[in-house]
């Protein structure tokens, strides 16, 4: 079993999206969000805010080979009306994946509405048509996710920020491993750009657990 310590406005946690792809075809993924903006950190969207995260956006590209579209830097980035809120994605992940096990459909589903398409993805709109994307239920997919927003996200954060502790992970993306010794940490920044070398990696890794 892999730990994936993510958030969904986390543009590293973007460009880590192909080594999750790759993770999880070897192995089962177990989401931990950790609300990188959530409560008193959401972000309205501001020149300088976009001004903070382009040179960021840039690196990670140039990286990892991900796109950001015009539809997000020229679209959303200058939407000075729009807020950055990690709880409404979250709580869509959460509501997914107890759904029919989609979490980690929808956290890619979600950067590519928000990098690729320039969608604010913390409105519940664009969650709900992400989720009937996804085959997902409408009304049933609503009605989860509004609990979720309302009781869920803050205790699934709140575990999360625990299993950080743990691991002393410092930073999004972060990834755990379960082992007979209990979860280790594994580092992803050596891979950005690199899924086929992170995918004999990895397989290594899990070989030597009996937990994969």
């Amino acid at each position: 079993m892999l730990h994936y310590i993510y958030d969904p406005l986390c543009g590293w946690c973007y460009g880590a999206a192909p080594l999750i792809e790759v993770a999880a075809q070897f192995s089962a993924i177990r989401l931990h969000a950790g609300g990188m903006m959530t409560g008193s950190r959401r972000q309205q969207v501001t020149p300088e805010l976009r001004q903070f995260v382009q040179p960021h956006d840039l690196r990670i590209a140039k990286l990892t080979g991900q796109p950001f579209s015009t539809a997000y830097t020229d679209g959303l980035l200058t939407d000075y009306s729009a807020v950055f809120d990690s709880a409404p994605p979250i709580a869509a992940i959460l509501a997914a994946e107890q759904l029919a096990g989609k979490g980690l459909a929808m956290l890619s589903a979600l950067q590519q509405a928000h990098y690729q398409q320039g969608r604010r993805i913390a409105d519940q709109q664009t969650l709900s048509a992400l989720a009937s994307a996804l085959a997902l239920k409408t009304t049933d997919f609503d009605t989860l996710y509004l609990q979720m927003l309302q009781t869920g996200v803050a205790a699934h954060i709140s575990q999360t920020r625990q299993l950080m502790s743990q691991l002393q992970a410092q930073s999004f993306p972060s990834m755990g491993l379960s082992t007979a010794q209990g979860i280790v940490r594994l580092d992803l920044t050596p891979w950005f750009g690199q899924a086929t070398e992170f995918a004999h990696w990895l397989q290594q890794q899990l070989k030597r657990n009996s937990f994969n």
